[in-house]
C-alpha cells in the first residue's frame, strides 16, 4: 500500500489521505471544490464541479494516472437537481471513456459544497 500526495490539490482536511494506491488500484478521497491552496471555491455547481475535476485529474497524475484510467466514480450531490450540469461536465472530463458511476443526492458535504466526486483507477503497469 502506498500513500499518494500533490500539491496540485488540496491538503485532506482530516486524517485520510488525497489517495491510496494498493494492489494495482488507485483510491481517491472524495475531492471538493477547494483550491490547491485549501481556499473554497465561491461559485455555482459548475464552477465547483470544474474545481473538483481539476483536483482529481492532479491526484490521478501524482500517482500516474490518467482520467482513462478510471474505473468507477462515485458523485454525491447536494441536491439532485444540479445532476444535468454535472453529468455534463464529467461527459466533457472523461470524454469517451465511460467507468462506472453512481450517484446519489446526500443530507450535507463538507464545508456545505454542491458536489464531492471520488475515483477508483487501474494505475498503468
Amino acid at each position: 500500500m502506498k500513500f499518494i500526495s500533490t500539491e496540485k490539490a488540496p491538503a485532506a482536511i482530516g486524517p485520510y489521505s488525497q489517495a491510496v494506491s494498493a494492489n494495482g488500484l488507485l483510491f481517491t478521497s472524495g475531492q471538493i471544490a477547494l483550491t490547491a491552496e485549501g481556499a473554497l471555491l465561491e461559485g455555482d455547481v459548475s464552477a465547483q464541479t470544474d474545481q473538483v475535476f481539476a483536483n482529481l485529474l492532479a491526484v490521478l497524475e501524482a500517482a500516474a494516472c490518467s482520467p482513462s484510467d478510471v474505473i468507477k466514480c462515485t458523485v454525491f450531490l447536494q441536491d439532485l437537481g444540479d445532476f444535468a450540469v454535472v453529468n455534463e461536465i464529467y461527459a466533457e472530463w472523461f470524454g469517451q471513456h465511460r467507468p462506472a458511476r453512481a450517484c446519489v443526492e446526500v443530507a450535507g458535504l463538507p464545508k456545505g459544497v454542491a458536489v464531492e466526486i471520488e475515483a477508483i483507477a487501474q494505475i498503468p503497469s
